[in-house]
């Protein structure tokens, strides 16, 4: 199982804390083997000139970056094991690829402060090939600050959720070529030591200076922007990387969509692998494969993910205002095809940072007004875009795809106008398909729903307030629901619906007239 310390509605990028250790030790069925800490940045000067007895520090990649001790855990002793960050997102994505024990190749990890390439021999030596460029995410995230009037522009480092939105934007662009004061920009941004922007020279009249986000030049900018990032890695690996290996991408910037397809584009590697937890909620994974490799020899393992904790029912909520019934695949179809916005609780919780149809709002493809609607329910920017969730057969019809994208970490571009909801700007969807085996109960939807319209796909976005982790608890649910104006919600096949929602009860009264005349 994966405990996330964002999840059950705690706020983005939260620490760990007590309530999460004891869910942690409720779900062992055994005292461990070995307990594992990752590293991270040097908690005081201190720490960081001479280094600590209990935490391996941000970077490193070599055996003496790893401590092994001993500790007592109830009363018994274990062994104790951390290694640097840096070789939890690499041992991460090899771990959890499908590439066998033994197996030579490149990774790519890149995230807020790592930017590099480097090579896995069969013994699994980690060797660096370079630093390509340092801090690739915050360079990325920090141009969403340059446009923002709300963001301080000596603010060290980007907002968390700054690249995220960036990714979206840099989707509206339609102009490939900077111009001359861009240029510079762009210089400033992408070359030398990463830095705050009210270090560049004259920042207010800078090109997209306080623009907003709605300004159409800074969108085009910001996909001549990410472009410009990708390409520096791209010349790089075009350059250095001629075995033909397959690779691993871990790191922030390898839940990047875009980036991704652009990897897979690229002809230079023999497979593509990037993990759903490709950012920091997949470290502690990482950790825990390097220390199972180091105390076993093998740095494999069997994964789901679809491995978070069960949903809590447990919880004060006003039942009265919903009609409760059972209801099969078909019921829920006809309501979606109705036009209500459910949520939707199916299982674990999935482990990273998107939904994939176990913690879910679930809505029709077909209307860009869906789309409206669904911002507007999560309470964020209207250009973000919503996802789709496919039957396979349709992933290929409606977006090219021939095979399974399980994980919504790859862009493909839609053949129809019909799909409008899940559509962004410029003609690509963040797809992910779904299979009876990856994910019954929602395969049994996706198959009723296209019985009903025609088209095995629908809208999927996470089932969140807005800056929190996924809902994991009935309470939550509840008055997420009222607040945010969701027509209802299905918690393991039994649906919750509002009286007050208007589109509810004209859906109801439809089907009630539907019966009448039957009889």
């Amino acid at each position: 199982m994966s405990i996330e310390a964002e999840k059950n509605s705690n706020y983005r990028y939260s620490s760990l804390a007590i309530p999460d250790v004891l869910d942690a030790i409720g779900e062992l069925e055994d005292i461990p083997d070995v307990i594992c800490a990752g590293g991270w940045w040097p908690r005081d000067h201190n720490e960081y000139l001479y280094g600590s007895k209990t935490n391996v520090g941000y970077r490193g990649v070599s055996d003496s970056d790893i401590i092994i001790s001993q500790r007592r855990f109830l009363k018994r002793d274990v062994k104790y094991f951390s290694s640097s960050h840096e070789r939890a997102h690499l041992l991460c994505a090899f771990g959890m690829s499908a590439f066998p024990k033994g197996t030579p190749c490149y990774a790519l990890v890149w995230e807020g402060g790592i930017g590099a390439f480097y090579e896995i021999d069969s013994e699994l030596n980690i060797t660096l090939v370079a630093d390509v460029l340092g801090q690739p995410g915050n360079r990325y995230g920090l141009l969403y600050g340059l446009a923002d009037p709300t963001f301080p522009k000596n603010g060290a480092y980007p907002r968390n959720s700054d690249a995220g939105k960036l990714m979206a934007l840099a989707s509206y662009s339609n102009r490939s070529t900077p111009s001359a004061e861009e240029k510079k920009l762009l210089n400033f941004l992408l070359s030398g030591p990463y830095q705050a922007l009210d270090s560049y020279e004259g920042i207010e009249s800078a090109p997209h200076f306080n623009v907003g986000l709605e300004d159409h030049e800074f969108r085009n900018f910001a996909g001549i922007y990410s472009d410009a990032i990708f390409d520096i890695f791209y010349r790089f690996a075009k350059n250095h990387l001629k075995k033909k290996f397959p690779l691993v991408i871990s790191g922030g910037c390898g839940l990047n969509c875009d980036w991704n397809t652009k990897w897979m584009g690229t002809g230079l590697f023999s497979e593509i692998f990037v993990p759903p937890v490709a950012n920091d909620s997949g470290s502690a994974i990482g950790t825990a494969v390097d220390a199972q490799f180091r105390f076993t020899g093998n740095p494999k393992i069997e994964w789901d993910v679809y491995a978070g904790l069960e949903f809590g029912t447990l919880g004060a909520f006003n039942a009265e205002r919903y009609d409760i019934r059972n209801v099969d695949s078909a019921a829920i179809a006809d309501m979606l095809a109705s036009d209500l916005i459910l949520g939707w609780v199916s299982g674990r919780y999935e482990i990273g940072p998107r939904a994939l149809g176990n913690r879910s709002i679930l809505a029709a493809p077909f209307r860009d007004s869906t789309r409206i609607r669904l911002n507007e329910i999560k309470q964020r920017e209207q250009f973000r875009p919503i996802a789709p969730v496919c039957l396979q057969d349709d992933a290929e019809r409606w977006f090219g795809c021939a095979h399974e994208s399980p994980h919504m970490l790859f862009t493909h571009r839609a053949t129809t106008n019909a799909l409008a909801a899940v559509t962004h700007v410029n003609g690509t969807a963040r797809i992910q398909t779904v299979t009876s085996k990856t994910n019954k109960r929602l395969y049994d939807l996706l198959v009723a729903f296209k019985s009903r319209t025609g088209y095995g796909v629908l809208c999927n976005t996470s089932l969140n307030f807005n800056g929190k982790g996924f809902i994991n608890n009935i309470a939550d649910l509840d008055a997420y629901s009222v607040e945010h104006g969701l027509d209802g919600f299905v918690v393991e096949g039994q649906a919750y619906l509002l009286k007050v929602s208007q589109r509810y009860q004209t859906y109801k009264a439809v089907v009630d007239s539907s019966v009448l005349a039957t009889r």
